[in-house]
């Protein structure tokens, strides 16, 4: 049995952040979850569709544990990452640091977690890991799924141990924070050009602005693509504003990182790219609405005005990482 003091169990809206809130606390970091996810570089777009798959998919942030790296190379964290094969051996991985009394974050599948109400497999689930005892670990997970939960250390092992789309194998990770940490401030422009880089230059079309104007063109058609309708389309929008996204498929994130950075660095441009990312998580959830709306009613008009937002998101977008990328 092992339980790390001190922990500040505090459940935020995104599953990979409150990790790294929780890992970070224990360090004397205490950054808010929008700082975490704009320092991270976490913003992205990805249309994702392919014919194995049942319904299209639409991300809205970068791919799992790439904020966490980032995050840790923008800051200076010392970022100890370990996977394996053998399930003996990522216990031993986990509960040598708890043993130590430092907390440690995993990447698992959320289908095996028992507190999770909502059965469905997540390869890239990410949690905090704060102790354990003979029949139990305690981790600290999102706000809308409990903050500090417990779950069996059989299903723990399944969900560390799962593979498909989005897994790791058995990831566990430590943060430890240097004696002299970089300011968190010192790092806001870089993390924002970073990413504003990468959304306006994506490699292929699925990806940044480019795969928001992919989806403005296929989304009218969902309907066609879908074998069950009514549950696919309410499925997608719930995705983008309740499964950890913080809303408006993680803009409403971005929106409040700009705005917090906008109290602390005097810019033009930050101030526009904050403007516009107000305008375009607004427009995110209005598209998500319609996207139920059709759904629940059939009708496809629905889904056309659904197609048009999306024409105007992808502008917006572009404009505001535009002009964040000549901070």
């Amino acid at each position: 049995m092992a339980m790390v003091k001190g922990i500040d169990v505090r459940g935020m809206q995104h599953c990979e952040t409150t990790a790294l809130g929780v890992l970070l606390r224990h360090e004397g970091l205490d950054l808010s979850e929008p700082m975490l996810f704009g320092l991270g570089s976490g913003l992205s777009f990805l249309y994702w569709d392919s014919k194995s798959m049942g319904f299209p998919f639409l991300g809205g942030r970068v791919k799992p544990f790439e904020l966490t790296r980032n995050l840790a190379a923008a800051l200076g964290l010392d970022l100890l990452v370990k996977e394996t094969t053998s399930p003996r051996k990522a216990w031993q991985n986990v509960a040598a640091p708890l043993d130590a009394g430092r907390p440690v974050g995993l990447q698992l599948d959320s289908y095996h977690l028992d507190y999770f109400s909502t059965k469905v497999h997540f390869g890239g689930h990410v949690v905090a890991m704060y102790g354990y005892d003979e029949q139990d670990a305690y981790l600290v997970d999102t706000a809308p799924q409990g903050g500090a939960v417990s779950t069996g250390l059989a299903g723990l092992a399944r969900a560390r141990a799962e593979r498909g789309p989005m897994t790791a194998k058995h990831r566990s990770f430590t943060l430890t924070a240097p004696g002299s940490l970089t300011p968190p401030q010192d790092r806001i422009i870089p993390a924002i050009k970073s990413c504003a880089d990468a959304f306006l230059n994506p490699p292929i079309a699925n990806l940044g602005h480019r795969g928001i104007e992919k989806t403005a063109k296929h989304l009218p058609k969902w309907r066609e693509r879908s074998d069950n309708p009514r549950e696919d389309l309410a499925r997608a929008a719930l995705l983008m504003e309740k499964a950890g996204t913080g809303g408006a498929l993680f803009r409403n994130l971005y929106r409040d990182f700009l705005a917090e950075c906008a109290q602390l660095i005097d810019s033009s441009h930050l101030r526009t790219g904050h403007s516009l990312y107000t305008e375009a998580a607004t427009l995110w959830t209005q598209v998500a609405a319609l996207i139920a709306a059709a759904g629940e009613s059939g009708d496809a008009e629905n889904l056309t005005r659904a197609g048009s937002l999306l024409h105007e998101l992808s502008r917006v977008e572009r404009e505001a990482m535009q002009a964040l990328s000549m901070l």
